[in-house]
């Protein structure tokens, strides 16, 4: 459905792109100059670029192109429902399955899984697929909040954004920490020396806190760990592991560190980081229009 705009004295002089971004909620900016580009919007009747600047009275006309349907091709994998509503789905991702294709894992990945699994897709970014919101790593099971719509996936984003959103990890770690509780805020980037990996050991870059508690101990040096943070980073939780110099329980890095059988009895993770992402705590309100 088309939408048409007269542009007021009060926004003469802005961007095409930006006008609209301030008048179409649900599509962000980016979105809205790829449009722009493709020729679904028009400023009196000639097609306009994402940079022109509007006068007084200048007629706009917008109509989205329609979906387009992903090269992605949808997999019958099963999964773990925790909620799933017009806007929304919550899937309980387990360990060993990867978020997104990639080179190497160009297929069985959960969204893959989510295209034939979610028959309510809307398109995400005018593509028929789900909106991954975040991710956890493949090796770390938990729950993930994929969008249906565009209008869903910019409003969680703006959430995570905000740190109005709640993400709570549990972790078992190697060695006793530091007391009960504690707080590691630091900044994580590209590892100077390993360019493929993220860690804490730079002079600049995005910020990350988790405060954490310990709940749990066990014999053999190993302790089950709470670490919770307001709101979402990239690869954060890899880096906060990394950061609190805790070397974690599993089979590949368990021999730098001395762990009693009983210790080992525990780790039910076959190989894996023992770390999962336990909830999101996030209102309604926040997901929907």
């Amino acid at each position: 459905m088309a939408l048409r705009f007269v542009v007021a004295a009060t926004a003469a002089g802005q961007r095409l792109d930006v006008f609209l971004s301030q008048e179409i909620a649900d599509v962000s900016r980016s979105q809205l100059a790829r449009q722009i580009g493709q020729a679904a919007v028009t400023v009196n009747g000639a097609a306009g670029v994402p940079s022109r600047k509007l006068h007084t009275g200048d007629v706009i006309v917008w109509e989205p192109p329609p979906v387009v349907a992903t090269e992605i091709a949808a997999e019958a994998i099963s999964l773990t429902i925790v909620h799933e509503d017009q806007w929304l789905v919550v899937v309980d991702k387990p360990a060993g399955l990867v978020v997104h294709p990639a080179p190497g894992h160009e297929a069985g990945t959960l969204v893959n899984a989510l295209l034939a699994h979610c028959r309510d897709l809307r398109g995400i970014g005018g593509e028929l697929r789900p909106g991954i919101v975040h991710r956890i790593d493949k090796d770390t099971s938990g729950l993930l909040v994929v969008a249906k719509d565009d209008a869903t996936m910019n409003a969680l984003g703006a959430a995570f954004k905000a740190h109005t959103i709640e993400r709570v990890y549990e972790a078992l770690v190697a060695s006793a920490p530091p007391g009960a509780s504690g707080r590691i805020d630091t900044f994580y980037g590209r590892d100077p020396r390993e360019r493929k990996k993220f860690s804490s050991r730079v002079r600049s870059g995005k910020r990350a806190i988790t405060n954490w508690r310990l709940t749990e101990k066990f014999p053999g040096l190993l302790g089950w760990r709470r670490g919770s943070r307001p709101g979402g980073r990239t690869r954060c939780a890899s880096t906060w592991r990394r950061s609190a110099v805790r070397c974690w329980a599993t089979r590949s890095t368990a021999g730098r560190r001395a762990i009693s059988r009983c210790a080992r009895s525990r780790m039910r993770s076959g190989g894996r980081r023992c770390t999962r992402a336990s909830w999101d705590s996030f209102t309604r309100r926040q997901a929907s229009r």
